[in-house]
Formats: C-alpha cells, sequence, structure tokens
C-alpha cells in the first residue's frame, strides 16, 4: 500500500512534533502493509517559496537518519491554495509528489465551487496535475461538483478513514467512491493512528479488493512514476452495523 498524503515531517506543521513520534507511525505503517509514504508538509501557494525547502530539508535529513527501512519516504508537499499557484513555484518541485507533475492541493473548508475551479485550471496551465486532497471535506463539494473538477484534468484523493464515518463529509466520501470519482485514498496521518490501510480494509471486506488496489496500490504508484491513472469503478461502500445504529440514536437513520 501507498499513502501520499502525510504531515509525518516532524516539527513543521500541525502534525507530528518529534522524528521519535514519526518512527512510530511510520513502524505501525510498515506492519500494516504500507510500503511508501509522500511527506506532505502544509504549505500556502502565498508561501510556496519562501517556506521551504530549508526548513524541511532538515527535518527530512533527520527523520531519513532515524526512519525504518520501510515505508520508503517520498518528499511533496499540501499546498493551500489561499492564491493562484505562481509560475514559478509550479516549477518548484519539492511541492510536488516524488518531485512529479502531481501537486497534492487544498482549500478552506467553506471556499466556494468557482474559486476550487479557477484554482484547479490555474495549476493545470503550469503544467501540472492537480490532486485534490479529501474534497469530501468542502462545502461546496458534490458529485457534480468532482465530475466537473475531473472533468478539467485534476485528480481526487478521499481520505481513507473518512469513508467509514458516520458525519456528512463521509457521506460525501461514499458517494463520490460510488460514483467512480475517487482517484486515490490516503491517510492525511498527523502523528496519530490515520492510515491509508482503514480505507483498504474496509473495502477489501466489502468485496471490492479490485477497487481498493486501484485506490491504494496501482493509482498512488502511478502518480510516483508520474504516469496517467487508471479509472476506478465505482463501487457502493455500506455502512457497517456499528454505524447503523450510532446514526439511528442520532436520528439519521
Amino acid at each position: 500500500m501507498i499513502d501520499l498524503h502525510s504531515h509525518l515531517l516532524p516539527a513543521v506543521d500541525d502534525g507530528s512534533r518529534s522524528v521519535e513520534q514519526s518512527v512510530r507511525v511510520l513502524q505501525d505503517m510498515a506492519r500494516q502493509g504500507v510500503t511508501d509514504v509522500c511527506l506532505t508538509p502544509h504549505v500556502r501557494a502565498s508561501r510556496a517559496l519562501a517556506v521551504a525547502p530549508v526548513e524541511h530539508d532538515a527535518a527530512f535529513t533527520a527523520l531519513a537518519a532515524s526512519a525504518p527501512e520501510l515505508p520508503r519516504l517520498h518528499r511533496g508537499a499540501e499546498v493551500m491554495l489561499d492564491r493562484p499557484l505562481s509560475a514559478v513555484a509550479g516549477r518548484a518541485r519539492y511541492i510536488t509528489l516524488g518531485a512529479t507533475r502531481y501537486v497534492l492541493v487544498e482549500y478552506t473548508r467553506t471556499v466556494a465551487l468557482e474559486t476550487i475551479s479557477q484554482g484547479l485550471v490555474r495549476v493545470l496551465s503550469l503544467g501540472l496535475v492537480p490532486l485534490l486532497a479529501h474534497p469530501e471535506r468542502y462545502s461546496s463539494c458534490s458529485v457534480e461538483a468532482v465530475r466537473y473538477w475531473r472533468e478539467l484534468g485534476a485528480r481526487m484523493q478521499i481520505d481513507a478513514t473518512t469513508l467509514g464515518t458516520t458525519q456528512a463529509r463521509g457521506n460525501r466520501a461514499r458517494d463520490l467512491v460510488a460514483a467512480g470519482l475517487a482517484d486515490i485514498l490516503a491517510g492525511d496521518n498527523h502523528g496519530d493512528d490515520r492510515s491509508v490501510a482503514n480505507g483498504y480494509r474496509l473495502l477489501e471486506g466489502q468485496g471490492a479488493r479490485d477497487v481498493a488496489e486501484l485506490l491504494v496500490v496501482h493509482n498512488p504508484g502511478a502518480i510516483l512514476e508520474d504516469r496517467p491513472l487508471e479509472p476506478v469503478p465505482g463501487v457502493v461502500v455500506k455502512r457497517t452495523l456499528r454505524q447503523k445504529i450510532r446514526r439511528l440514536f442520532e436520528g439519521e437513520a
């Protein structure tokens, strides 16, 4: 399994606070079968050239010196598009996933649909492929909106742990997977127990191992190799009995 969204570069953002914490998480991931992890610290588009790579290089060197052999570590960033990404920043491949054309981007949760669309078009105009982090979090997200963003050329990263939640964003994540609009799953680990393996196990347990392989192995691997992604068939993610009971008591059944 490959996880392309994590905040395990120590003490650079709101993720892991130390090398020791990151190493513990990486060891847990290895036990779960994760072979590759991309370190994607938060970077704002308005400061993409001011923040990294100096402080991030030092943190990466410190982590790499103590990290286990697996999962293999790759460099990248999660770029908050607080302003259009500049051409100069777009050429700075330290913000892309594994120095490929793919760049992980995000917005604030209440961002307007038009703002997302304009930002994605700008990234595409720079010759990059925007991978939109956790679209299910955005209030403007819908199946129709995501279909449009993908038609523009963007690709979608769904949070693996969100697939099993009872929140509204969990419903949106399941709707996107059911519509075949998810391109990869990722853990978005912040030094905790979130893992891409959670989503893999959920899909595998519901008889959709082929879809899990595309979302967690094949397509993330294609990104690291700078190749086009394979279409992912839609699959309905069923609620577990525990989720149904919880929603019943919350009045949401």
